[in-house]
């Protein structure tokens, strides 16, 4: 099911009850961006430690937005049945008062999306407004000073046609008499009310459906006496409310605990940290205590199928799409007690076809995914589960060693945990350059050398020598076969103790010592022979 801005707050108490008396979620976001341009040297590499790699992230989640955000609430009917409610949610910064967000599109992100029939006038138009924090306490302290401004030119516009409406009415018509202002979007329903009772005090204003607002001339003692009662619907508290959006969602789901999965989520993470929780620190470690505190259950079902999946012995699956498709092809029999999954009678979209990378149709995909695989690991141990099925307790604790942990993609590790420390990853041996009669060489230069016969990722080691490393053997290889007897570039395997600059370094320092109590030693017996 599809949800905008304008049956959102509608929707709102349904989905809080509905997350409040899951099983667990599924998520998946869209961006308007991925990875922001970084700059000579700054790519993402198998060098990088998660520090590194979450500030590369980091920078891409500040330049880009989420514009689309699904949720797949599960919901357990039996101990075998769960029932899939897949909402999408379109999402668009608030724009109010002082708030007036900047982001960026990315070209190949536009086009990846709008061949998968992403609405961007969904986005633009009817995107449901979110802030974080801090953004809420700016616009708190605005509302409350009274010192808010209109600042988009658009509303800047109507606002004008709007008081020009309504100052000619007000000068002619009776008390108890009213108008109707129409075609207003957004926030100006609150804009509108907020400026016409600052310039007008014999007037009251109240909002009419969706889109109008009546305004009525009425005596300023009367008016007193509305402003302090709960009717007021321009009161600064709803106000705040309505400029939350999602965010009020995202609160319930922290508040719900219930765990939270997706498929390969680091950047949904950062995402939901950034847009909906506090501006994501520069701390790494504070990140992970963050997130872990606010979703004490994730799973990752990259990181699940990623780990199991050669022991199942499964073809291999490109995206996540495919892996769903064969956990329930007939390489996975069902047995009696394996998960039953339907959709919600509101939500059936998704049971009559196949919508890649729509969000809530991925957000499905990964709770179904995670079902299908808990049972299957449920099912290899020796352990008995009820005729009528495992419950999602059992699925847990099966999954016990893959919880909180999330795939990272070329990098030194090949996950964070965000219930412990990290814990490094075996790649393939490492290589090291060494460079002769090449002045000035860089990371870039050699990566260059090196891209048209395979790919390696490059980092400075010393002035003239380069560490490589790679995921692929096949590279590994070649590059040793067609640079072992290179002139000016030479590469072999990589040895610590003969080549890190710390241990050459302490060598040398050792040597020296060594020297200097050598030469006392002789000095210090001639000089006893002499006496």
């Amino acid at each position: 099911m599809e949800v905008g801005a304008g049956r959102f707050e509608r929707s709102l108490p349904r989905l809080q009850r509905l997350v409040q008396g899951a099983a667990f979620l599924g998520l998946d976001m869209e961006y308007t961006g991925l990875h922001s341009a970084f700059p000579e040297g700054k790519q993402l590499s198998l060098f990088d430690s998660p520090a590194e790699r979450y500030l590369k992230a980091r920078r891409s989640v500040q330049q880009f937005t989420v514009c689309q955000l699904g949720l797949s609430i599960f919901s357990s009917e039996k101990s075998n049945k769960y029932v899939a409610h897949s909402y999408n949610f379109f999402l668009f910064p608030t724009m109010f008062g002082a708030l007036d967000s900047e982001f960026s599109f990315q070209a190949s992100s536009i086009q990846f999306l709008t061949h998968y029939g992403f609405d961007y006038n969904k986005f633009l138009k009817d995107g449901i407004p979110y802030m974080n924090e801090v953004q809420e306490k700016k616009l708190q302290q605005e509302l409350f000073a009274g010192n808010w401004k209109v600042r988009s030119t658009l509303d800047k516009d109507r606002l004008k046609v709007v008081i020009d409406e309504v100052t000619r009415w007000v000068s002619s018509a009776e008390e108890g008499e009213s108008m109707v202002v129409s075609d207003l979007t957004g926030f100006q329903i609150f804009e509108v009310q907020l400026i016409l009772r600052r310039a007008l005090p014999g007037i009251w204003t109240k909002p009419f459906g969706d889109s109008e607002v009546i305004v009525e001339k009425m005596n300023p003692r009367h008016r007193w006496h509305l402003e302090n009662t709960s009717c007021d619907f321009c009161r600064k508290e709803f106000i705040l409310l309505s400029a939350q959006g999602f965010t009020s969602l995202f609160q319930t789901l922290v508040k719900a605990k219930k765990p939270l999965v997706g498929h390969n989520m680091l950047m949904d993470l950062l995402h939901l940290h950034e847009k909906f929780y506090r501006p994501l620190p520069e701390s790494y470690e504070e990140f992970k205590t963050n997130i872990h505190s606010l979703f004490p259950v994730i799973i990752d079902t990259k990181n699940v199928t990623k780990s199991i999946w050669k022991e199942l012995k499964f073809p291999r699956a490109c995206n996540l799409l495919e892996t769903y498709e064969i956990l329930c092809s007939d390489l996975n029999p069902t047995n009696p007690t394996c998960p039953v999954i339907s959709h919600a009678s509101d939500c059936s979209k998704y049971a009559e076809g196949k919508y890649p990378h729509e969000a809530a149709y991925d957000a499905f995909l990964c709770g179904s995914v995670l079902l299908k695989v808990a049972h299957l690991l449920l099912c290899r141990m020796p352990c008995d589960t009820k005729e009528n099925g495992p419950s999602f307790s059992q699925y847990l604790n099966v999954l016990a060693k893959y919880l909180n942990q999330v795939n990272l993609i070329r990098a030194s590790v090949s996950k964070i945990n965000f219930s412990g420390a990290d814990v490094s990853s075996r790649h393939l041996p490492l290589l090291i350059a060494s460079v002769q009669g090449w002045p000035g060489v860089n990371e870039e230069q050699i990566y260059q050398e090196l891209k048209g016969l395979c790919r390696f990722d490059v980092r400075q080691l010393t002035k003239n020598q380069f560490l490589l490393l790679s995921n692929n053997f096949k590279n590994v290889r070649v590059v040793l076969e067609d640079y072992k007897d290179y002139p000016n570039l030479r590469i072999s395997f990589y040895h610590y103790w003969r080549h890190s600059p710390q241990v050459n370094c302490l060598l040398q320092i050792c040597g020296i010592v060594a020297s200097w109590s050598l030469l006392a030693f002789v000095l210090g017996g001639s000089l006893c022979q002499l006496v």
